[in-house]
């Protein structure tokens, strides 16, 4: 139903010109305000455009209140992301980068949500930090109310050699952490399936086999 509502209210922003219009349309959206400037995209067209799901959309105005955003720079993208992450293996296994900052209006109750990726030579250890709740997708995978990660082992495309690499593509609110202000476990899977659909098309980009990555996100606690 979300997603529905979203794209009929999208939809009829688009048709219906002038300023008075835009704004009233920002507001039932949980924007400040679409006229202001800079703030005009659609979650899916965000970080170069394959790496926001229409789930993952649907998410992101879950954790902002908003569903648009200020557009991202030419380098903020998960092909920009994957080129760096290449060029770094080709010399180590590991490595860390930016991949995209989501930028919602003001007003949001977050002020961006920051997407960026790691590379290491083994696979995750450990119980992981106890705020996140652990779910099924990759070699581990986690979620709280502020933030999410999901890591793999990717083999074969453009990373040189035949062993794996293990990348984890991690989502979180940016600024001080603080106690989520509403339903937890909602903004927990939205930060997972965020933090999913980033790491798909990150693979996606790479060429490799993501081992154990899920076609949807995996959102059952383990």
């Amino acid at each position: 139903m979300m997603m529905r509502s979203r794209r009929w209210r999208v939809l009829l922003c688009a048709a219906v010109a002038g300023p008075l219009v835009l704004t009233a349309c920002a507001a039932r959206g949980g924007t400040a305000d679409a006229s202001e400037a800079g703030i005009s995209v659609e979650a899916e067209r965000l970080c170069g455009g394959t790496a926001v799901s229409v789930r993952a959309g649907d998410a992101l105005e879950v954790i902002t209140g908003a569903a648009l955003f200020a557009a991202s720079g030419e380098k903020a993208t998960v092909e920009a992301a994957a080129r760096e992450l290449v060029r770094m293996g080709a010399s180590t296994a590991i490595g860390n980068g930016d991949i995209c900052r989501i930028l919602p209006p003001a007003g949001s109750p977050v002020e961006e949500v920051r997407v960026t990726w790691e590379m290491s030579a083994g696979e995750p250890q450990g119980a992981g930090a106890p705020r996140f709740t652990a779910l099924p997708m990759g070699e581990r995978a986690g979620a709280a109310g502020d933030g999410a990660f999901v890591a793999f082992a990717c083999t074969g495309g453009d990373l040189p050699g035949d062993a794996p690499r293990h990348l984890r593509v991690v989502v979180q609110k940016g600024g001080t952490p603080v106690v989520p202000d509403g339903d937890e476990r909602r903004l927990r899977e939205a930060y997972a399936t965020v933090a999913h659909s980033f790491a798909l098309a990150l693979a996606g980009e790479i060429g490799c086999r993501p081992a154990d990555l899920p076609a949807e996100p995996s959102l059952s606690p383990l």
